[in-house]
């Protein structure tokens, strides 16, 4: 009994609280969705009420009551569930940035128009979470569906986690959820009217992927029996296909704009930094009175009824109480973070010069606060600073690192950078090798590896010396 026991004690402690789970998801949304998700609640919940307090029913009696006056009466005493974070004065007026629609956020609208269970659903979703900001699935099947396990507690199977890439593999940008760029570029030819030409290109990239990548052409002319013309045409159809499907989302597709509102602030006020938080539609929330002497008539009584109202009151207050912490937590985890990054980016900060923007990783931003990497992920996600010198996402100041030859780190942004002019200047009749590449990267001071260029080249969308070729 006691080896029972024990296993079900196990199993209990890898629960997360409701708490916990609120605050997860509360961290993960920028400030509009969080005001949208604060209005359902509110619509949701019968024990809430945003009504401003100065308001009055018909008896002249206020309409709402705040947990402190509700607790006068009630044996519970752990409802401190009053908000009012920001005093009474006004909310201050805040700026709005039109911007395009993210790539996540519009696979995500596309998703809700599909037809799939509420289970389904979020499976999907955890995949497009998943994709790479090029638009690609790097990690297997299997990893995913453990991923779903432990970090979203999703029960899944290879099967049905395949069966939802599929139907993302079907949505905008034509080429997104591929697994590599043979399944992205078939994608798209397959979602192309099927002439000779597509149908050709389509059997190249099929079944002949690595000798059209080292551009053996001849060989695949021979064993398809296609004449030079027929070759061009195929040619002429594959380089007009997006190897990027994240990270070049056609216009015509991605007009839509959008407001957002910068989580924060950064301004600089007698050459010393200030960081403020634009107020979020937080409101005032406090019991509707009408719930709360529901509950208080309800203190000893041995009605039936009346213990079944006090139940359901008592369950959506503890709602109510979770919901509220959990703002207080999001917000006090934003600030930490910011706070975090500002001081690890201070040189850079000062005056937006990206010369002084250090490496800087997640795991970097979790020591210095404390929280866990994934915490950090979720807070930097979706997230805009409005500074003296322009909007940007938080992800815009990670990246990592390496030395130069004075032992000094540089970030991979800088080093990409410089990656890029070289080959950008090359003689594109004589490509740089990437061995010549490492060479001329030592000469200008940054050490790097072989195959840390054929890393960053992939990861520029450039490709190998063979393809830049040009006749």
């Amino acid at each position: 009994m006691a080896g029972i026991k024990q296993g079900l004690e196990l199993k209990q402690t890898q629960k997360l609280s409701p708490l916990q789970i609120q605050t997860i998801k509360l961290i993960e949304l920028p400030i509009q969705e969080l005001e949208q998700k604060i209005r359902s609640e509110l619509e949701e919940n019968p024990v809430l009420d945003d009504s401003p307090v100065q308001d009055k029913d018909e008896n002249d009696e206020p309409k709402d009551v705040s947990i402190d006056e509700l607790d006068k009466d009630d044996p519970i005493p752990d409802y401190k569930l009053r908000v009012n974070n920001y005093g009474k004065d006004e909310r201050p007026q805040y700026n709005t940035f039109s911007v395009k629609e993210s790539f996540t956020q519009s696979l995500m609208e596309q998703l809700g128009y599909r037809q799939l269970s509420r289970h389904e659903h979020d499976v999907a979703a955890f995949i497009v979470g998943s994709l790479d900001e090029d638009g690609y699935l790097r990690r297997d099947i299997d990893s995913i569906v453990d991923d779903l396990a432990f970090r979203a507690n999703i029960e899944s199977d290879p099967d049905e986690v395949l069966r939802m890439l599929k139907v993302i593999q079907e949505f905008e940008p034509v080429g997104v959820g591929a697994r590599d760029l043979r399944e992205c570029l078939l994608l798209q030819l397959r979602s192309l009217r099927q002439t000779d030409e597509v149908r050709m290109a389509t059997r190249v990239i099929s079944d002949y992927f690595q000798e059209f990548s080292n551009k053996h052409f001849q060989k695949i002319m021979a064993r398809l029996s296609m004449s030079p013309d027929d070759m061009r045409a195929v040619l002429a159809k594959i380089v007009k296909l997006n190897p990027s499907p994240g990270g070049q989302i056609d216009d015509s597709y991605n007009d839509q704009a959008q407001q957002i509102v910068p989580d924060f602030v950064l301004d600089m006020d007698g050459g010393e930094l200030r960081l403020s938080m634009p107020r979020f539609s937080v409101p005032e929330i406090r019991v509707n009175r009408k719930y709360a002497e529901l509950l208080a008539g309800a203190q000893g009584s041995s009605e039936r009824q009346q213990k079944e109202a006090a139940a359901f009151v008592k369950q959506k207050l503890d709602s109510a109480k979770w919901f509220v912490e959990a703002l207080k937590q999001r917000q006090n985890t934003l600030e930490s973070t910011m706070r975090a990054i500002l001081d690890y980016q201070h040189d850079y900060f000062m005056d937006g010069d990206e010369s002084n923007l250090r490496p800087m990783v997640l795991k970097d931003i979790a020591e210095k606060t404390g929280f866990d990497i994934s915490t950090i992920s979720r807070v930097v996600n979706s997230k805009y600073i409005e500074t003296h010198f322009g909007i940007f996402p938080l992800k815009f100041f990670f990246s990592e690192g390496l030395e130069n030859q004075d032992g000094e780190e540089v970030s991979t942004r800088e080093l990409k950078k410089v990656l890029r002019d070289f080959v950008d200047s090359e003689d594109k009749r004589k490509p740089l090798t990437d061995d010549q590449l490492v060479v001329m990267m030592n000469s200008k001071g940054y050490k790097v590896a072989r195959r840390t260029i054929a890393k960053y080249r992939d990861q520029l969308d450039i490709p190998k010396a063979s393809l830049r070729k040009e006749i």
